[in-house]
């Protein structure tokens, strides 16, 4: 009972009793008559209420919000509607997706009433109704569905199930804002089986890109030593660099074949293989 309802039957029942008090008890029954019918006849619909009216069982109104009044005896409030968005959480156990891996799966949906005449006139319940048809359809997404689409592309299970629940309760009165589907639980033993193929596809990836840095690698040394062939100077300024990193940051000592050390100085090197004999080993020199 709202409280305007009250404050106004309280007041006439203190009238009556006042009236009867002090003058004839006899005057004071119409007040506490009206003071009944206050109380029977006069409502009040919050922002987000409808209230369904029915006179001698046929619809006679939909109130609110707002204050109102029916006819007591002949108006009934069949149904009081809250329009504002409501939440079910719903899930489905132990099913089976298209590739026959059962999953339990978690879902939550977000509706409110729009009609709400057909909410509470052509259905017995549609809250309970609303969860037993957002199973049903999840039940059936889920049949429809391979595990691996299921658990990552939930955005188009989240369209697919709005769509579908919304096409059903559409007829009562009912609108579907949205569906979400929280959790998607699969068996330990296939967890770990999918662990496991998820390593050794990053294995095999892995060593796809190995083979293919090598095979660039081999390439790109097949390119340099055609460059070192056609010019001997690039070759001897790529031997006199690598010696000079060698021994820049260390300092150390390193010992290099003298045939080595004259093939850095053209010149040199001709004479010495004219004058050396081709049987005699080269000895070493110490290069800093």
């Amino acid at each position: 009972m709202n409280p305007i309802t009250l404050f106004l039957a309280a007041l006439c029942v203190l009238l009556a009793a006042a009236i009867g008090t002090w003058a004839n008890p006899y005057l004071a029954l119409p007040w506490l008559v009206a003071a009944g019918l206050i109380v029977l006849s006069l409502k009040m619909a919050n922002a987000w209420e409808k209230f369904v009216i029915l006179r001698a069982g046929k619809l006679q109104a939909v109130k609110g919000p707002g204050l109102f009044m029916i006819i007591p005896v002949l108006d009934n409030v069949a149904a009081v509607i809250d329009e504002r968005i409501q939440t079910t959480a719903f899930n489905a156990e132990q099913a089976l997706t298209k590739d026959t891996v059962p999953v339990n799966v978690d879902a939550i949906i977000f509706w409110h009433v729009h009609d709400a005449e057909k909410a509470a006139l052509k259905i017995t319940n549609y809250r309970q109704a609303i969860d037993r048809v957002a199973q049903t359809s999840l039940r059936e997404m889920i049949g429809a569905s391979m595990l691996a689409a299921l658990l990552s592309d939930r955005k188009t299970a989240d369209e697919r199930l709005r769509d579908e629940i919304g096409a059903k309760t559409q007829a009562w009165g009912v609108s579907v804002s949205s569906v979400e589907i929280r959790d998607v639980a699969i068996p330990v033993a296939l967890q770990d089986a999918m662990s496991r193929q998820a390593q050794a596809e990053r294995e095999k990836q892995a060593r796809v890109i190995l083979g293919s840095a090598e095979a660039e690698i081999a390439g790109k040394f097949v390119e340099a030593a055609t460059i070192y062939a056609d010019h001997p100077a690039a070759l001897q300024l790529r031997a006199m660099n690598i010696i000079y990193e060698t021994t820049k940051e260390r300092g150390a000592t390193i010992l290099i074949p003298t045939a080595m050390v004259d093939s850095l100085n053209p010149a040199s090197a001709l004479v010495l293989a004219g004058q050396a004999p081709s049987s005699t080993a080269a000895p070493l020199k110490s290069a800093a």
